[in-house]
């Protein structure tokens, strides 16, 4: 299992690239089942979740092959398959986003029960009420949602809030389902994230039609057919956030390419008030200056436009050598706080409770062997371990490889010493020589 071995202590410097959004290409992806023509998607990250649902597009009946520029085609070939197989939807949540997409275009759907990251209780039941108000009938059997709409039609108004916030994939979904359904459907409490906003935009390429886009309430006016488009995905505003907490906690200067800050107004906010040197340039591009240990500061996270749940282990990491005492409140997944344990490893100094996170700052923190949980808290480790004294060793990255493309080389480009490695490859290759 690779690992990466991180030597700290470096302020890392230089200019890097931020990739296409993991989030928005995952449910645009999915989309692409809607499509009567060929679909063509730029800005789409080669990562393990992204291949996933290739496969999983696949199984649908749907053609898809990466171009060498990275530009991905899809084509449905065959659209009488429905089923998405446990084998390959229990590795990645957002599977389930294939759902509404199926039944919007195929009026059937089999899809597994979702996987993906141990960060706390995520049900799907908004989801499947959502469909419910199209006309659907779902049917929950041996870890499978089975969903018929033979009869669906527009479901008037409906509400999508839940004791967290909008659901995001379950806006996703209800919203590729209510394209193709006759008549019209009013999302309320719709999620308002970016990622919701490209997949919204990139339908209406197709030929639906979408109001509210960017708002709480979407009004979807149901249409006979979406055609095929070619479409660019979005910038990662979660991989710009994580590159911008390490140029900032190794008290680098980063320059960084090619993000959206119009949609980082809340993490970019927390940063400038923890005393973190930020320059937005006309071109674009976000300069990241760190000014030694950051001033302590209070984050809570909280649905689009508030500060993203994806951020907070990042910013915790950052926060614990902040000089003070900070306050992490998680009203997303109050129990996503695994990467504590491993930063207390590393000589951090947090006290949890309940659904918040009391950080005191530590002048420096110390390198050690560290365990990654989760995509996020693998990221974090990453960060903490570019600025603790000594060697890192973070396994389990394969968490990290779901959400960020060639991260390793792209810190490598900036000064970092990390490197990725396979003990058991290393060994069985001494072994046979």
């Amino acid at each position: 299992m690779d690992q990466f071995v991180i030597e700290g202590g470096v302020p890392l410097r230089g200019t890097v690239q931020v990739s296409g959004a993991k989030n928005a290409a995952l449910p645009i992806l999915a989309a692409t089942l809607l499509a009567d023509g060929p679909c063509r998607l730029e800005g789409v990250p080669d990562l393990r979740d992204i291949r996933t649902m290739l496969r999983i597009l696949e199984e649908l009946g749907v053609e898809a092959g990466r171009e060498e520029d990275g530009t991905i085609t899809t084509r449905v070939v065959d659209p009488t398959r429905v089923r998405a197989p446990y084998e390959l939807v229990k590795t990645m949540r957002a599977s389930i986003c294939v759902l509404g997409p199926l039944l919007g275009r195929r009026r059937r759907a089999e899809v597994s029960f979702p996987g993906g990251c141990v960060i706390g209780p995520r049900p799907v039941d908004l989801h499947l009420t959502g469909l419910e108000a199209l006309g659907a009938r779902i049917v929950v059997e041996a870890g499978y949602i089975g969903a018929e709409g033979a009869d669906l039609h527009g479901g008037g108004e409906l509400y999508l809030g839940g004791p967290f916030g909008p659901t995001v994939t379950g806006t996703a979904n209800v919203l590729s389902a209510a394209v193709l359904a006759p008549g019209t459907t009013i999302i309320q409490c719709a999620a308002c994230e970016p990622e919701i906003v490209d997949l919204a935009r990139f339908l209406v390429a197709m030929g639906a039609r979408i109001e509210g886009i960017g708002s709480p309430t979407l009004v979807i006016h149901g249409v006979e057919r979406l055609k095929g488009t070619n479409w660019k995905v979005i910038p990662d505003r979660i991989e710009a956030g994580t590159l911008a907490c390490a140029a900032a906690m190794t008290g680098g200067d980063v320059v960084i390419e090619g993000l959206d800050t119009t949609a980082m107004t809340a993490p970019l906010t927390v940063l400038e008030r923890m005393g973190v040197g930020l320059e937005r340039r006309e071109d674009g591009s976000l300069r990241v200056i760190g000014v030694g240990r950051p001033k302590p500061a209070d984050v809570v996270t909280l649905p689009y436009p508030g500060f993203p749940t994806d951020l907070q282990a990042q910013f915790m990491a950052l926060l614990c050598v902040a000089d003070g005492n900070s306050f992490v409140t998680e009203k997303i997944y109050p129990e996503r706080f695994i990467h504590v344990a491993e930063l207390q490893r590393l000589g951090a100094r947090i006290r949890k409770e309940g659904a918040s996170a009391i950080v005191t700052g530590v002048p420096e923190l110390t390198g050690a062997p560290v365990m990654a949980s989760d995509l996020r808290a693998s990221a974090a480790l990453v960060v903490a371990g570019l600025a603790a004294r000594g060697t890192t060793t973070v396994e389990r990255v394969y968490h990290i490889d779901r959400g960020y493309e060639r991260i390793e080389e792209k810190l490598r480009g900036l000064g970092a010493r990390i490197e990725r490695c396979n003990p058991a490859r290393t060994e069985a290759a001494a072994a046979g020589s």
